[in-house]
């Protein structure tokens, strides 16, 4: 998690759907989308339930990831920086064998995954590539499949994050999933203005 008394560095980088934009900011120290450990709704969704296999997408650092794995759930996690993945790796100690770079877009876990967790990875993401990010959790979990985590929604402009509305989220998820769960954050970021929001969406059947 960056040190919010710290100036923002100079970046060269400029286009989010680049892994070296991230690279720089990993490189530089500069993560406040970071919590630096497991947010209490993930906690408490996962708590009680049988272990499945999971998919953490630009997963950063990865904590949530290493806090699934030594409870024994089979997860992977995956970003497409470099910069990302060694952080991850050296920052997890032995629980970094979970993370591995990889582009969300072409990779295919195995086992396929029944669960993916969202966090930071969807507004991470240049809006143009929102339609491709519903088709693809859509297309790699089962009926009855979760996608649960965070959403940053408003009208803020400009990112990343990249902020969306709320019924353009609906819109973007709704035709293959089934909310079940909508409420606030909790424990809120600043870079997410207070509008993280933590819901759970199961995969539609056909």
């Amino acid at each position: 998690m960056s040190d919010p008394a710290k100036p923002v560095p100079t970046f060269a980088t400029r286009n989010a759907a680049d892994p070296a934009f991230w690279d720089e900011r990993f490189e530089q120290g500069f993560t406040p989308w970071d919590q630096g450990g497991v947010p209490e709704e993930f906690r408490q969704f996962i708590e009680g339930r049988a272990p499945c296999p999971t998919l953490v997408p630009g997963c950063g650092n990865g904590w949530e990831a290493a806090w699934l794995f030594e409870r024994g759930w089979p997860v992977t996690a995956i970003d497409f920086s470099p910069q990302a993945v060694a952080s991850a790796r050296q920052t997890l100690g032995p629980a970094g064998v979970v993370v591995q770079q990889g582009d969300f877009f072409a990779f295919t876990p195995q086992p396929p995954c029944e669960l993916i967790y969202e966090r930071a990875f969807l507004c991470a993401l240049p809006p143009a590539m929102r339609a491709d990010y519903a088709a693809r959790v859509a297309q790699l979990l089962p009926p009855g499949g979760l996608l649960a985590g965070y959403f940053y929604l408003g009208e803020n402009r400009g990112g990343p994050p990249f902020a969306m509305p709320a019924e353009a989220l609906d819109a973007l998820l709704a035709p293959a999933f089934e909310r079940l769960e909508d409420r606030p954050t909790a424990a809120p970021l600043p870079v997410f203005q207070g509008q993280e929001r933590w819901q759970v969406w199961r995969r539609r059947s056909g």
